[in-house]
Parts: C-alpha cells; structure tokens; sequence
C-alpha cells in the first residue's frame, strides 16, 4: 500500500518553470516563460501549432535542455530526475513512436513491468473498448489506434502527474470524447495532476479547471475556464476614439472602417480600461473560443 504523501508533499508544484528562454537557429521558442501546476489541477495548455507548446513540454519533463531558466518536477531538477519521480509520471507526445516494432500487448507488458501500480484490467477492458487488437504490431496501427495505445500505456500506470502533448490530435471525434471522460474521471477521483496541450478549444472547455495561453513563445494568460468569460472583453472604439485606447492589450486589430478592436481585462478593481465607458465605444463578452480566435490570429 502506497504512502499517503505528507503535507509539505502535497504543496509541491508537480511541474514548474522559471524564466524558460529557448530558440531554434535564431528563432524564439519560448521567451520568459513562468508556469506552475498546483497538485490535483487540470490545466489546458492552449497555442496555435508552432507557439512553443511541446517545446514548454518537453523541457519541464527534462526532455529538453533549455538554453535559460529553470524546470522542476515534484521539486526535483526536471533535468535529474530519479526513477522514483519518473515512475509517478506518464507522458504521451504527440507521436508516439516508441517500440513499434512490439505489439501492443507486448509494449503494454514490457513498460508495466517498471509500474508498481500498473492496471492490467484497466489495459485488458479499454483495448477492448476501443477495439485495438493486442497482437497487432505498433508499426501495422493507424495513427488514431498507436496514439489510443500510448494513452492506455500512460493511464495504466495510474500516475500522480499526467502530461498529454496534443492527445486528441489523431482521434476521432467520439474517442476524443472518450479520452476526455477519462481525463476527468482520473482527475476527480484520484486527484491526478494533468496538463494537456491543445488548440481544440472545446476539449479545454469538457475538462480543464485552468487555462494557459501561450502565443509566440510568452505566455499570454492564465486563468480558471469560467473566468475567461468574464475577466476578458472586446473592446469597440471607432475612429475618432482611437486615441484613447489602452496602452496595453492582448491583441489590437484596426479595422477597413478605422474603427479599432481590443482583448483588455477587467483590472484589480474589476474594471474595464478608461475607454470602455468613453460614448461610441462598445464592450463585448467573449467566449474561450473567441478569446483564442481574437489573440491567435
């Protein structure tokens, strides 16, 4: 029987990094980047393809050295990590390719073995359930089936921190929904902390508690899903008014009429910037998805 985790335990940030700074051939990956999990939190890590995502990822699970910065894991340098720290993290990238001259019951053997709390029902009833054929070489599966695969290998392991990098991404529609369910219902019942990369905005929306927005190597935002629909606006002002817009904002966009559009944030005192109560100006709600829309583009 596993030890329950002490109160200084249990305070430790699963993941956490400080000042990431990371580039490929000149190009800023991450620039600054500063990110914590708090222990049972579900956080939905959101991008455009190319925003640095599995690059953060990577380099917070000690995949990647980063050229500065600092990444732990259970409060362990995430670049030295010990085997007893490994065994309570899964990890699904976004192409599993590992082993895929095995077949999935041969895969899901081997890699159990290194599991103290490896779930053999648990492998038995979903390849079942998502009707993968256990004698099928890796390499003879879909993209859809090796990726079903690799998030079986990691939920059976029942780990304490769960890290998907874009696991919806070759999954269809009703085994997105699947996968989803079971984030969830791990989260809740075990407290797993897990943190999912996604530019599918309506996965955020099923399972996060959180959400983290990182665009062009910065993280742009953090926040609890429901408060993004009411700490962040559009803000309308047409030509004349343009001159009053706020100096800062997450995005600005200046119209073929001259008008211009804004994301603000509500400030500490839970008000909208000085132009928003200007006459002619106009202050609309956005949803997450819009949100994504409006800073993405």
């Amino acid at each position: 029987m596993n030890a329950m985790p002490s109160e200084t335990e249990s305070t430790i940030a699963p993941l956490a990094v400080r000042g990431l700074v990371h580039s490929y051939e000149g190009s800023n990956a991450l620039n600054g980047v500063d990110l914590a999990l708090e222990p049972g939190s579900v956080l939905g890590l959101i991008g455009r393809n190319g925003a640095g995502k599995s690059t953060l990822i990577r380099i917070m699970l000690g995949l990647l050295e980063p050229m500065a910065g600092v990444a732990t894991v259970f409060g362990e340098p995430a670049l030295a990590l010990g085997d007893e720290a490994k065994a309570r993290i899964a990890y699904v990238p976004q192409q599993p390719e590992a082993l895929a001259w095995l077949t999935a019951q041969q895969m899901l053997d081997f890699v159990g073995r290194f599991y103290p709390r490896w779930d053999k029902t648990f492998v038995r009833n979903t390849l079942e359930r998502w009707q993968i054929q256990p004698n099928r070489l890796l390499a003879k599966l879909s993209p859809g089936e090796r990726q079903r695969v690799d998030l079986i290998r990691a939920l059976a392991s029942q780990p304490e921190l769960l890290v998907l990098d874009e696991p919806a991404a070759a999954l269809d529609p009703v085994a997105r929904r699947e996968l989803l369910r079971e984030v969830a219902l791990r989260a809740g019942e075990s407290g797993t902390t897990v943190l999912f990369s996604t530019h599918i905005v309506s996965d955020l929306e099923r399972v996060a508690s959180e959400v983290a927005f990182l665009h062009r190597g910065k993280l742009l935002m953090r926040c609890s899903v429901d408060e993004t629909k009411e700490r962040y606006a559009r803000l309308w002002l047409p030509e004349r008014l343009s001159s009053a817009a706020p100096a800062h904002s997450l995005s600005r966009r200046r119209h073929d009429n001259s008008s211009l559009s804004l994301v603000v944030e509500l400030d500490e005192r839970g008000r909208w910037p000085e132009a928003a109560s200007l006459a002619g100006a106009r202050v609309d709600a956005l949803g997450l998805e819009d949100l994504f829309v409006e800073v993405a583009e």
